[in-house]
């Protein structure tokens, strides 16, 4: 069995591990899969070198911000494919679905008690750090998280990046060393058979209070009656590893290929549609860039080229794939650089000096159109495209990526001020979005009032120096007709 590499490691509290304790757990919270996981490798690691049986609690509360039949049910199927998957392995997986608010209160400590040592996720947004930071406060024993969510360590450089140029030249000079240590495929192969005993100490820590999730709870049968908001329902999109697993087959068979062309046109369909599942953490980002390499042909270098920044040719792969990494790699991991070393990554105050200033030297200019979240929400505009985006977001839970940066714009012309449109951002994206509260959905959407962006001109009202985009250049460069006709709606005009 092999540690998570050090760099990905941290010890949330200062105590040592308990080698006269029975048993390990992992805590699974957000990489929310059996495979390609530093985390459960690391877990699993410690169980062997002990000698002590491994115990998996994945949970699911209903009191976490934007809670939906929507999200639930995504991460409901992640729990049923992993169920099915641990079933056979030598692990107790204790699968737990609160039925009302507060239900869940002690069960991770009901679990963990007499444990050598907890080990954990290092996801950086959402709920989750300060969540782990309570429990490694009321532990005593050690509680490790463990960083499993891209391709270089989050936190392997001591700082935050202001611009992509900057940080894909520190990406391509820091990430040839990291690209030859890549998480076990089945974290869990050799791990002792867990004896009876065990699954017998599990059920007395839990009995009378918590109860696993059965097969009808973890398919969604019982969510109608969960206290969530039944006003954004479900999508007909299956969460779970192996769904991820069968999207990644199906991009690398037949998408691949076309990326660089199609991706910004919404009939095309061309972006790869990873995202609800990396967000959840039921895809790896390990799994795909091996995939791909496997697909391309191509090893790492024993001389990597210089480090220039360039988005194009370093890698030595297809000009698709190129694009690609581009995007999976270079954008998504920047925003889990500003994540993981900026408290403030959601915040007003985070962005770049000149984006505050420019933004509030326009922010008395008249608006020719002001929109409440409410008529942003129904997609009660006089804009088209608008209208379809929002449409899109609010029925599928996706939003496709060249009008997610349109659809930020028009919210930053339509709101009385910066700060309220950053608000009516966030809300409408985190509520709707199977990829919101995400640190990739945060850049995506500070880049819309400037983030790792640069002063543009010519200055406009409401914008000033901020990048313009409008509803009109979209229709010419796009090709989106068929995507007006799925999500397009008769013009509401607010008046």
């Amino acid at each position: 069995m092999i540690f998570a590499p050090s760099d990905r490691v941290r010890a949330l509290n200062d105590l040592p591990l308990r080698a006269d304790g029975t048993h390990v757990v992992y805590w699974m919270v957000g990489f929310r899969r059996p495979r390609w996981n530093f985390a459960l490798q690391h877990a699993a690691a410690h169980a062997a070198e002990l000698g002590k049986p491994l115990v998996i609690l994945e949970a699911l509360r209903v009191g976490y911000p934007w809670a939906s039949d929507r999200l639930h049910r995504f991460i409901l199927d992640g729990m049923r494919a992993n169920a099915r998957h641990l079933k056979g392995k030598n692990v107790v997986y204790f699968p737990y679905v609160e039925a009302k608010r507060g239900d869940g209160r002690g069960l991770l400590a009901a679990i963990a008690k007499n444990a050598c040592v907890l080990v954990s996720d290092d996801y950086p947004t959402f709920f989750i750090p300060k969540m782990q930071e309570a429990a490694a406060s009321s532990m005593d024993f050690r509680l490790e998280v463990v960083d499993s969510n891209g391709l270089l360590p989050m936190r392997a450089g001591d700082k935050s990046f202001s611009r992509a140029h900057d940080f894909r030249r520190h990406l391509q000079r820091e990430l040839p060393k990291h690209l030859g240590t890549l998480p076990l495929v089945d974290p869990l192969d050799g791990l002792s058979k867990v004896t009876k005993k065990t699954s017998e100490m599990l059920l007395r820590a839990t009995s009378g209070h918590w109860i696993a999730a059965s097969d009808d709870v973890l398919s969604g049968t019982t969510i109608q009656s969960l206290p969530l908001d039944h006003s954004v329902p479900a999508v007909d999109l299956e969460g779970g590893f192996e769904a991820g697993e069968r999207r990644l087959e199906e991009f690398l068979s037949n998408g691949i290929d076309r990326y660089a062309e199609d991706r910004n046109h919404p009939d095309k369909g061309g972006t790869s549609g990873f995202s609800p599942w990396l967000h959840f953490g039921q895809l790896s980002s390990h799994q795909i860039f091996d995939e791909l390499s496997k697909n391309e042909g191509w090893t790492v270098p024993e001389v990597p080229p210089k480090a220039t920044g360039s988005r194009e040719g370093w890698w030595g792969m297809s000009a698709n794939a190129e694009a690609f990494i581009d995007q999976f790699v270079t954008w998504r991991e920047l925003g889990f650089n500003m994540s993981a070393h900026r408290p403030d990554y959601d915040r007003y105050e985070s962005l770049p000096a000149w984006a505050r200033q420019t933004l509030e030297e326009h922010e008395r200019d008249p608006r020719p159109h002001l929109y409440s979240l409410e008529d942003l929400e129904l997609a009660r505009t006089h804009d088209p495209i608008w209208n379809a985006a929002q449409t899109e977001l609010r029925e599928t839970g996706r939003l496709q990526n060249y009008l997610r940066m349109l659809w930020g714009k028009k919210i930053l012309e339509w709101s009385p001020t910066p700060r309220d449109a950053l608000a009516a951002m966030i809300e409408l994206n985190n509520k709707y979005a199977l990829d919101g509260r995400d640190p990739n959905s945060y850049s995506g959407i500070f880049w819309i009032l400037g983030r790792y962006d640069r002063a543009w001109g010519p200055e406009r009202a409401i914008f000033g120096k901020i990048r313009y985009m409008s509803s009109e250049n979209a229709k010419r460069k796009l090709r989106m007709s068929d995507y007006l006709k799925r999500f397009g709606q008769p013009t509401q005009r607010h008046e």
